[in-house]
């Protein structure tokens, strides 16, 4: 009868070991998931909100027109993108964002589209800074999220 009760006794703590440990586990799984979904789509609109300014700031130059950007929009990005970037990721962001600052201080603040606009060249070479830097960034990304694969040239932007 001793046998019978240790043995059920051991088996309902063994389950309930089981349980505990699997609800702990499912939930660190579940919280790496979101973290990854919630990464990705800040990614995204970072890389969004760049290809949307430079392609209107080259388009600018080109046409010999004005242009305006939400700035405030672009720091936030730039502060949500770092809230969920690992430290690695998070690092390259911040040379992201000083080779578009360096990038912007050619082409927008130093120059006018209106009366003294970049030639397609002068723009492109202004461009090389951020793009060297996007492609750094990139390639952290795509570390962070288990893709060692170097991505070795610039896709957009």
């Amino acid at each position: 009868m001793l046998d019978t009760l240790v043995t059920t006794a051991a088996g309902a703590l063994s389950a309930t070991v089981g349980v505990v440990v699997g609800g702990i586990v499912t939930r660190r799984a579940q919280d790496r998931q979101w973290l990854r979904g919630q990464q990705l789509a800040a990614y995204q609109e970072l890389f969004s909100h760049y290809a949307k300014f430079t392609m209107e700031i080259g388009r600018a130059h080109a046409d010999r027109r004005g242009w305006d950007h939400d700035w405030g929009e672009w720091s936030a990005v730039l502060i949500r993108v770092s809230l969920v970037a690992p430290n690695d990721v998070a690092t390259a962001i911040d040379e992201f964002g000083h080779a578009v600052d360096g990038f912007l201080e050619q082409v927008a603040r130093q120059t006018d589209p209106l009366t003294n606009p970049l030639s397609p060249e002068e723009f492109r070479a202004a461009k090389q800074e951020p793009a060297q830097a996007q492609i750094r960034l990139v390639n952290a990304i795509r570390r962070s999220l288990g893709n060692d694969r170097r991505l070795p040239f610039q896709i957009g932007g």
